[in-house]
């Protein structure tokens, strides 16, 4: 487990000053991978995490077959299977005529054919330990960032309060992978294109005991406008529940009795469980939104992750999505930080590399949306079907490829 105070890291590392290669704002997948990837090329990286910790509830737990592949070219794919997980080789959903399959990960030309489940606080631990291997790398925890540093029009590092008081960090390139409510975002003026989307999710957790082993099937459940999934998640089951879009007000106002006969109508299984929903705090909900900046980068910042194109929740792309940006960042920036500075046109082609992949992600996540999703909350509808192309064999193997791999694979660059 990491330790919470910053002091710790600070003393175990040989920076002698506030001036690195690569100042990094955000503790998420993105910028713990970067951290880790440009700290192993000899780049001098600080990391500025908001919180003291990264022991939070998470929802992005899955990482697809793409990522580990990723991870085992750094050597850390066995080892991080070692740690306490779960594996999905299939996803489906479940209609009033049956199961229609959707993904296939076990057929899929790779070592690592399935998804693997593991909670996302304990991966950016177990990222920070190797990272922190790193003589060149310093976590700042608690930082709370306030400004960017700009000279001669160009950003040169950041201001930012802990619990010392003010800060600040220079650097030859600050990256914004703080999330979809990025602060460097915001504070470099940067621009969002919003899309809209069709709905919001309510995220719980039911227990999962050992009789469930075996004989639960689940994956996507639809029933009377609302939609369920259902993911084995170590000792529980992690679902969301997902509903049109402004409908929580209402779900809140029937109560948490209602709520819980919901939940036994759809997933009769947890009939037994559902009363350990006790208060609303056990439930999260989540304002589902998508959107882009159209120019990820300016001299000196660069933004990566949700900070630069927010996912929705479809298909639980965005920690995938953000490791991608951040191996792409990594082959492109590593050499020219290591040497030098990362001029602008190095900013813009790690943008080029991911801008399409992005976009098209979030276009296939409209096509799910409009396609399954708005079909399956539509509750005049009386009977939900699944789209017939959906279930053609080559349709079903495209979409496990690029669920399994993403629309442009990516692989860590080793150099000696």
């Amino acid at each position: 487990m990491l330790e919470t105070s910053n002091k710790t890291y600070q003393a175990s590392n040989s920076l002698n000053s506030r001036e690195v290669d690569c100042c990094i704002v955000g503790g998420g997948p993105a910028g713990v991978f970067l951290s880790l990837l440009l700290a192993r090329q000899g780049v001098s990286v600080t990391l500025l995490e908001s919180h003291y910790d990264f022991d939070r509830d998470f929802r992005g737990d899955n990482l697809i077959p793409g990522v580990m592949e990723s991870l085992e070219g750094v050597g850390l794919a066995e080892r991080l299977l070692k740690l306490k997980h779960t594996k999905i080789y299939t996803q489906s959903i479940q209609t009033s005529s049956g199961f229609v399959p959707l993904a296939d990960y076990s057929r899929l030309k790779t070592k690592y054919p399935f998804l693997v489940v593991i909670p996302q606080a304990r991966f950016l631990e177990f990222l920070i330990d190797e990272t922190r291997k790193y003589p060149n790398f310093r976590l700042i925890l608690g930082a709370q960032v306030r400004e960017l540093i700009e000279e001669d029009g160009e950003v040169r590092g950041v201001r930012f309060q802990s619990k010392e008081g003010p800060q600040e960090i220079r650097s030859r390139l600050v990256i914004g992978a703080d999330g979809r409510f990025s602060t460097v975002r915001k504070i470099g003026g940067f621009d969002m294109i919003r899309i809209p989307v069709l709905m919001d999710v309510l995220w719980f957790r039911i227990p999962r005991i050992p009789e469930d082993e075996g004989k639960m099937n689940l994956s996507v459940r639809v029933k009377d406008g609302f939609y369920i999934g259902c993911w084995e998640r170590l000792d529980t089951w992690q679902c969301n529940l997902n509903f049109a879009k402004n409908k929580y007000p209402e779900i809140r106002a029937a109560g948490l009795p209602a709520f819980r006969k919901l939940i036994c109508d759809m997933v009769p299984e947890f009939g037994d469980r559902v009363e350990t929903l006790k208060d609303w705090s056990q439930l999260f909900f989540l304002s589902v939104e998508m959107g882009r900046v159209p120019r990820w980068y300016r001299p000196g910042v660069l933004l990566l992750g949700d900070a630069a194109h927010i996912m929705s929740s479809v298909g639980g792309t965005g920690i995938n999505c953000a490791i991608q940006d951040a191996i792409v960042a990594s082959n492109v920036l590593g050499p020219c930080l290591k040497s030098g500075n990362a001029k602008v046109r190095d900013l813009a082609e790690v943008q080029r590399q991911r801008k399409w992949p992005t976009r098209i992600t979030q276009m296939l996540q409209k096509l799910v949306e409009k396609q399954i999703i708005g079909r399956a909350l539509d509750s005049e509808k009386k009977r939900f079907r699944v789209p017939f192309y959906f279930r053609i064999p080559f349709v079903q193997e495209m979409a496990t490829q690029v669920a399994g791999f993403g629309i442009r694979p990516v692989h860590v660059q080793t150099r000696q």
